[in-house]
């Protein structure tokens, strides 16, 4: 009986600090997290209206993704790469929606259905067209990023891992049924 209750005890201990643990690490998930740009991206759009929803849509424009000379080096064989991600913090938009209108629609839609960039953490991740580097300097195509956006990271898209097979796109894909961009694919 001795040992039932030993091993009892021990159990309840382990299970008490693991429930501590967790304690601890919600909050630690309720605290800041803390980004800092490694660039600054340079496009011809200075405000928002007439840019295109998705830099897809308007492939001869291009930008340049300016890295702070601390990065620099982080570019090394990037130029292997047809096409880049860029992660950028939307720092112009001052709102933080959990629904809103699309711009191809004025229907509702929960945040996390839409690309807007009046999101909680003002994330966005554009895939850009790789065109070259020279020195800190990435040139891209296929732009759809305001001028003076700060970039957070840049990512090599791999197709033999990013691109799906028998995706579902929701509520955007009575826009592109007939296989034509949409009309409102630029912003007014």
């Amino acid at each position: 009986m001795k040992r039932i209750w030993n091993l009892c005890s021990q159990i309840c201990h382990k299970v008490e600090t693991e429930l501590d643990h967790g304690k601890e690490l919600s909050k630690a998930m309720e605290k800041e997290i803390k980004l800092k740009p490694i660039g600054i991206i340079h496009t011809p759009y200075k405000e928002p209206k007439g840019i295109p929803i998705q830099g897809k849509f308007e492939k001869g424009v291009t930008g340049q993704a300016e890295l702070f000379p601390e990065y620099h080096q982080g570019l090394k064989d990037i130029d292997g790469f047809s096409h880049i991600i860029l992660i950028y913090f939307f720092n112009r938009s001052k709102n933080e929606n959990l629904t809103g209108s699309p711009f191809l629609e004025d229907e509702t839609h929960g945040i996390f259905a839409i690309r807007s960039p009046h999101r909680p953490n003002h994330i966005g991740f554009p895939i850009v067209k790789f065109e070259k580097v020279i020195d800190n300097i990435v040139t891209f195509s296929e732009v759809d990023i305001l001028d003076g956006t700060p970039l957070v990271d840049i990512k090599p898209y791999v197709s033999h891992f990013d691109l799906r097979e028998n995706v579902k796109n929701g509520w955007l894909e009575r826009h592109f049924n007939d296989g034509k961009i949409p009309e409102r694919a630029r912003l007014d």
